[in-house]
Parts: structure tokens; C-alpha cells; sequence
């Protein structure tokens, strides 16, 4: 068991790697977009990216997941690969063609400023979640053959593409337009366009992917096995209904507040200072997406072994003890965090520790979710998320005309809250693990305690003393940590070596 956990570890840094960096750089471009644009711009960025989240749920329909089933059940993996992918290629085309024949009718619903270059927008988004579908199984193989080191250099230079480009148009073609220049960089830009280049270069960035992912579509046979299809679809659709209820949880709070804020310029900007501080919980959403990257392959592998249900015991309490860890050094340190994001878009710093505690949920959610996967029985998954949207939708209808977007935060911890709550009296009746909650329960009292003791010197006006006092709390969270769980690990680590 605790080789076990180690290569979860080390396998969990290296998707970090891949996708720490890659965020990090995403990061960067949030100081660029919320300085150079104002809240309502910034607000088209946050709204097309929450399309752009559901409509990569409808142009995955949960194959990538259901790739990972079949592939570690069944003898024939090309079979499967074939399958999965063509299945996705095909299925792309198709949507793709849909949505561009009506990208103009799309951007006129959106209502949203910019509309001369809108359906453009619509187009390039609509490309980038294809792109972002027909890699998905070829990136899901690399995943289930270990090869983390590859798929994180290839989604680092996805990133760097992407960045690179963006601050090519937004940073170098735009400071020569802004100045008068007439050479070829500020012939590039159109100020009409604007924050619509972030869109250009993420789609770019795709293309470059694409021809570097070459080796992996060499290896595709254009063989449809059709009864195979079937199998992984019946798998499949409650995963898709599980998906888009998780879009509506993570992404409906910023396409919904315009609906439900009267002032529509009003509405507009509060998408734009959700969608920014929404990114300050950049780090805890790095982690997690890092370890769902390295957990899933593992928790299907680690399903043949006898000691499997302590492993996922214990990976889901260093999960949350970790987790705890990011949320104090992150709401402890917003002092000079809020510096990446724009003066205009910090009003909306009161909502980060509601966004972090969420994903905090949201990762518990995911470390459950192994109990309905490995049963085969996803209905269980699409009824927990369905449960969760119809949380967030309700939360969100009442109070957001009153309260704007802190309700929409406060939304999302109530539904992945709900979910997880759910999700764990299920998984306890069908698929019994003994979670350590007590132990859980007592790190998440000790981080939530320091975290609300530092109101009792808030009003300290000295910001250096107060950003050593919070992080003297962090380390004392670590030493906690290290003295209540070092010996368990010793342990641990000593009877692996034994049975080893």
C-alpha cells in the first residue's frame, strides 16, 4: 500500500508540473486582461469560457473517463482506442458544423458588448472545444500508460503557445497600434477585437497540440467497433448528464448573473470581478485537477488489490490535509495576492475562501466518485450532480438579485458541499470505505480556527505585520500536521517495506 500511495505521489507532482506551470502562466495573463480591460470586458472573457465549459462536456460525453473502464478491462486497447477515439472525431465534426451554421443567432442571444465581432468569438470558441475534444483520448492514453512526464510537457507547451501568443497580441500588436506605429505587429490588431484575441491564441495554441499529438492519432486504426460503441455509451450518458450538471455548478453562476441582475452593465461587470477573483483560487484548483490526472488511472489499477479500500482511505485524508493547507496559505496571503488582478475587479475578494472551501468539496467529490466507477453504476454520479446543479440553480435564482455574485459563491460551497454529503452516505451503503472522518474532521476544525481567528487583528494597519502573523498560522498548520501525522507515515512506510 505504500508503494502504492508513493507513485500516487510522485506520479500527482509530475501532472503538477504540467499543470502548475501551464496555470501559472494562465495566471499571468489575468494581470494583462484585468489591467488592460475594464470589468465589463473582462466579463465576455468569463462568459464565453463558461460556454466553453459546457459545450466540452457535450463534445466529451464522459468518453474520456469511459475510455479508462474499458481500457483497463478489456484485452484489445487499440480496439478500445480506435472506438473512443473516432467516436470523438466524428461526433466534433458534426457539433462543430452545428454550432458554426448558427454562430450568428448564438451571438445574438448573448446580447453581450463587442457584437460586431461576436459571432467571431462564437466560432473560435466553438473550434477550440473541438480541438480540446479530438485530444482528449489521445491524452487520456498517455494517462493510462504512465506517461505522465509526456502528457505534461505536451500540456505545458499547449500553454506556453498560448500565452506567448496572447501576450503577442494583446501586449506587443497592441502597444503598436496604441502608438501610432504602422508596422506589421500593429497591423495585426484591431481594437474592435480586443480581449477576442485571448480566444485567437488559445485556439492556436490547440493547433500547435494537434500536430504534436501526431504520433498518438499515427497509431489510430479507422476501424468502428460498433458493439463496443454501444457499451461505452450505455457506460457513458450518465456521465454526460453527470458532467453538464457539474458545468452548471462550476460555471453557471457567471452565465446566470446577467440574467439575473436588472442592470445589464451592472450585470456585465459583476461577471467580470467574479470571473477574475474567481482565478485567485487558482491554486487550490491546480492540485486537484493534478491529482484527478494521476488518481483516476490509479484508483481503477489499485481496484484489483485486497488492500485497495484503505488505500483510498487514505489518499482521501492526505487529500483533504493538503487542501487545508492551500486555503490558509492562499486567504492568508491575499494582501498581495490580490495584486495580480486589476484595483477595479478586489471589491469581490470576500467571495475567494467561500470558492476555496468549495473546491475543497468539489476534490472530496472526486475521491468518492470511485465507488459508482468502479461498480459500473454512473447513474449514482449523475444523480449526486444533479442533486448539486439543482442546488446551485436555486441559491442562485433567490438570492443573486439581491446579493449579485457573493451568492453565486456561496451557491457553489452549498452545492459541491451537498454533493460530497451525498456522495458519501451512498458510497458508504454500496461501497463501504472507513474514511478516517474523524481525523479529517479535526484538520478542517484546526484550519478553520486559524483562519477566523486572524478577524480578532484584522484592524491592524500594518499590512507586513499582519502578513507574518497569518503565515506564522500557516507553518503552525504544517507542524500540526507533521506532528499528528508523521508517525502514521513512519509506520506506514515500515510495514510496506516489510511486505515488500
Amino acid at each position: 500500500m505504500a508503494s502504492g500511495i508513493k507513485k500516487l505521489a510522485g506520479q500527482t507532482v509530475i501532472y503538477g508540473l504540467g499543470t502548475i506551470v501551464p496555470r501559472f502562466l494562465n495566471y499571468l495573463l489575468t494581470p494583462l486582461l484585468t489591467y488592460g480591460f475594464t470589468a465589463a470586458e473582462y466579463g465576455i472573457n468569463s462568459e464565453l469560457y463558461a460556454y466553453i465549459s459546457f459545450l466540452n462536456v457535450i463534445f466529451t460525453y464522459g468518453m474520456e473517463t469511459t475510455f479508462f473502464n474499458f481500457s483497463s478491462k478489456l484485452e484489445n486497447k487499440q480496439d478500445v482506442y480506435n472506438t473512443a477515439l473516432l467516436s470523438l472525431i466524428l461526433s466534433s465534426v458534426v457539433f462543430s458544423l452545428l454550432f458554426l451554421v448558427f454562430a450568428g443567432s448564438i451571438a445574438e442571444r448573448l446580447s453581450t458588448p463587442n457584437s460586431v465581432y461576436l459571432p467571431q468569438f462564437v466560432i473560435w470558441s466553438v473550434l477550440i472545444v473541438a480541438s480540446d475534444a479530438i485530444t482528449a483520448i489521445p491524452f487520456a492514453q498517455l494517462r493510462s500508460e504512465n506517461k505522465a512526464m509526456k502528457f505534461s510537457v505536451l500540456k505545458l507547451s499547449n500553454v506556453v503557445v498560448n500565452f506567448a501568443l496572447t501576450i503577442f497580441f494583446l501586449k506587443i500588436c497592441k502597444s503598436s497600434y496604441d502608438n501610432g506605429e504602422t508596422n506589421f505587429m500593429a497591423s495585426l490588431y484591431n481594437p474592435e477585437i480586443g480581449i477576442g484575441y485571448a480566444f485567437l491564441a488559445n485556439l492556436l495554441a490547440n493547433c500547435f497540440t494537434l500536430v504534436l499529438l501526431s504520433k498518438q492519432f499515427a497509431t489510430l486504426k479507422f476501424s468502428l467497433n460498433i458493439d463496443l460503441l454501444k457499451k461505452m455509451l450505455s457506460y457513458a450518458w450518465p456521465l454526460i448528464i453527470l458532467g453538464f450538471a457539474g458545468m452548471i455548478n462550476e460555471t453557471l453562476d457567471r452565465i446566470i448573473l446577467k440574467k439575473l441582475i436588472v442592470d445589464k452593465s451592472e450585470a456585465q461587470i459583476a461577471q467580470g470581478v467574479y470571473g477574475a477573483c474567481y482565478k485567485i483560487a487558482i491554486l487550490m484548483t491546480i492540485f486537484i485537477q493534478a491529482f484527478r490526472f494521476a488518481a483516476e488511472p490509479f484508483f481503477f489499477n489499485k481496484a484489483k488489490e485486497k488492500d485497495s479500500t484503505k488505500s483510498y482511505a487514505l489518499v482521501m485524508k492526505y487529500f483533504v490535509i493538503f487542501c487545508l493547507f492551500l486555503f490558509l496559505a492562499t486567504t492568508l496571503n491575499l494582501e498581495w495576492i490580490k495584486l495580480f488582478i486589476g484595483p477595479n475587479f478586489r471589491s469581490g475578494l470576500n467571495v475567494v475562501p467561500v470558492l476555496l472551501m468549495a473546491n475543497l468539496c468539489l476534490g472530496v467529490v472526486y475521491n468518492l466518485a470511485i465507488w459508482y466507477k468502479l461498480n459500473g453504476q454512473t447513474k449514482f454520479g449523475a444523480i449526486i450532480a444533479i442533486v448539486g446543479a439543482i442546488i446551485t440553480i436555486v441559491v442562485n435564482v433567490i438570492f443573486v438579485p439581491k446579493y449579485s455574485y457573493v451568492a453565486s459563491a456561496w451557491a457553489t460551497l452549498a452545492a459541491y458541499a451537498g454533493m460530497m454529503i451525498l456522495s458519501y452516505i451512498l458510497g458508504q451503503k454500496y461501497f463501504p470505505i472507513k474514511y478516517n472522518v474523524r481525523a479529517i474532521s479535526v484538520y478542517v476544525i484546526i484550519a478553520l480556527g486559524f483562519y477566523f481567528l486572524t478577524f480578532t487583528y484584522s484592524g491592524i494597519e500594518n499590512t507586513f505585520l499582519k502578513l507574518v502573523l497569518n503565515n506564522l498560522l500557516v507553518i503552525l498548520f504544517a507542524w500540526f500536521v507533521y506532528k499528528l501525522e508523521f508517525p502514521n507515515l513512519k509506520k506506514l512506510r515500515a510495514n510496506g517495506n516489510t511486505t515488500s
